[in-house]
């Protein structure tokens, strides 16, 4: 029989509601800056009801949603209620009783007497409320108004008004931390004029995907896997996060972003650290993040060698059939843009463990379909035994990690085929999340968000590991976006494609 671990103790897989409730969770409020966005209509706030109706939300808890938008708190209710049903079937008693929870309180972000206002708001919803002083702040706002809020809120007193030692305040931001190491030490000073790093939240909901998280459970709790998990055995490390949809009205983001602000400095660095981190010798938040930034310190410069950085620009093309416009036909984008919508970059890594393994990490726009994949691809065996008996090579062993569009996790191996004859034949051992666990589960924002309620730092980026990854990354930025030839170096690709024909070599290693 399947079992799980859960606090030291053996359960069958038939009872698993341990691994999804936290008990004594502290009550508080939840403020929620930019409500009226689509991060808060279409991501935290359904991802906060169905953390009601899991019972992952504690009791009490207030939600007050800020904005510019003149909403009554019916009108807010209405707007979120939609979006709130469609990802859960539930009756409507519970969302009455969810939404008796919701509350909306309307603020300019750029002033302080506003924010004074909103401080005696909220002090007389936590005496009405009991939620005993604690108060979690998500700023679902463009970034340009992360430090602008933050100052408000230290100015106006709010975080000072609930004197109580028991009492918490915390500061949820979300990617990107600043556009090069500049910006981003800018905004840290910024955020700790008010909020130390340990009340500072900066999400990267990629980590709370499950398969993610299992990464280390993966590599740290099987005797079977860290012994291989080097350069004598590990031939190259595969990362690919490939997306159908262009940039979706969000010209005004991406032209400044381009793929390498949006997703190499924080979701693939990411996925690469929890790969090629040594072991922490704790399971604890700091102990992990150590880790990481010990291997941020050891990735190699880039140097311009030749295919270690590609960079391309979807042209127009077809997705599932149907013509889509190329990235400078996109509302907002130049005609003369240089924009990179693709990038496959290759990580060399300066340490006992890797030293000689490249990392392959690629990301675009407009791709051919949309998936996240890890693929740690082994060595072939030293000396094959069969070369005279199958005049071929014996293929290598490869460990697929799915993180989208399912999640699970398989090891191909070589078997014989039944048979007279000697032939053999490329087996996989699959695990699925979803046909070996039909309980509920949190999602990646529900997982952020409840453990920002918990004060667990595990899943979220700490400024040292942040810097560390634009030190990395700003040379490659500000050399790409200076040099003479820029135009020369961005490769076009038709959309619906697997990018730039210059990859194809290595995007068809991860992606096979």
């Amino acid at each position: 029989m399947e079992q799980l671990i859960v606090d030291g103790k053996v359960c069958d897989l038939e009872n698993v509601c341990d691994c999804l409730t936290v008990t004594d969770l502290d009550p508080c409020i939840i403020v929620i800056f930019g409500a009226s966005g689509d991060l808060a209509t279409r991501k935290l706030m359904p991802a906060l009801f169905r953390m009601w109706i899991n019972n992952s939300l504690p009791d009490p808890v207030a939600i007050v949603g800020c904005a510019r938008t003149a909403f009554s708190r019916s009108e807010f209710i209405s707007r979120i209620k939609k979006e709130c049903l469609i990802c859960a079937s539930v009756s409507e008693a519970q969302w009455l009783e969810f939404s008796s929870r919701l509350y909306y309180f309307r603020l300019e972000y750029d002033s302080e007497q506003t924010f004074v206002q909103l401080k005696n708001y909220l002090k007389d919803l936590d005496r009405e409320k009991d939620t005993q002083g604690n108060l979690l702040f998500d700023l679902a706002v463009p970034p340009h108004l992360y430090s602008v809020i933050a100052e408000n809120i230290g100015q106006s007193g709010i975080t000072r008004q609930f004197p109580k030692e028991s009492s918490w305040c915390r500061l949820v931001v979300e990617k990107p931390f600043g556009s090069d190491l500049h910006t981003s030490r800018e905004l840290d000073k910024s955020l700790h004029l008010h909020f130390t790093e340990q009340q500072i939240f900066r999400i990267d909901h990629y980590l709370a995907k499950e398969t993610v998280q299992n990464i280390l459970m993966l590599r740290f709790a099987n005797a079977i896997f860290e012994p291989l998990w080097n350069r004598s055995y590990i031939d190259y490390v595969g990362i690919i996060a490939a997306e159908k949809i262009g940039i979706e009205n969000r010209a005004g983001y991406y032209e400044k972003s381009g793929v390498i602000r949006d997703m190499f400095q924080n979701h693939m660095l990411q996925l690469l650290s929890l790969i090629a981190m040594e072991p922490p010798s704790h399971f604890e938040a700091d102990r992990v993040r150590d880790e990481k930034l010990k291997l941020f310190r050891s990735i190699r410069p880039f140097n311009g060698r030749n295919g270690e950085v590609i960079l391309g620009q979807y042209e127009s093309g077809t997705i599932d059939s149907k013509p889509v416009p190329g990235y400078h036909e996109e509302n907002g984008v130049a005609n003369d843009s240089l924009t990179p919508t693709f990038a496959l970059l290759r990580f060399s890594i300066d340490n006992w463990r890797w030293q000689g393994v490249p990392f392959y990490l690629v990301s675009g726009k407009r791709l051919k379909r949309k998936e996240t994949r890890i693929v740690i691809q082994f060595k072939e065996v030293p000396h094959s035994l069969f070369r005279d008996v199958l005049n071929e090579s014996v293929v290598a062993n490869r460990l697929i990690l799915s993180i989208y569009p399912e999640e699970g996790i398989t090891l191909s191996f070589q078997t014989k085929s039944p048979g007279a004859k000697v032939c053999l034949r490329t087996m996989n051992m699959n695990f699925s999340y979803q046909e070996s666990y039909k309980g509920v589960s949190l999602e990646a924002y529900e997982k952020v968000l409840l453990d920002c309620i918990v004060g667990d730092h595990m899943l979220f980026w700490r400024q040292d590991g942040v810097e560390e990854a634009w030190s990395l990354l700003t040379p490659l930025l500000h050399s790409c976006e200076s040099c003479e030839n820029r135009a020369q170096q961005l490769y076009s690709y038709p959309a619906g494609s697997w990018g730039p024909s210059a990859a194809s070599e290595f995007v068809e290693k991860i992606i096979s």
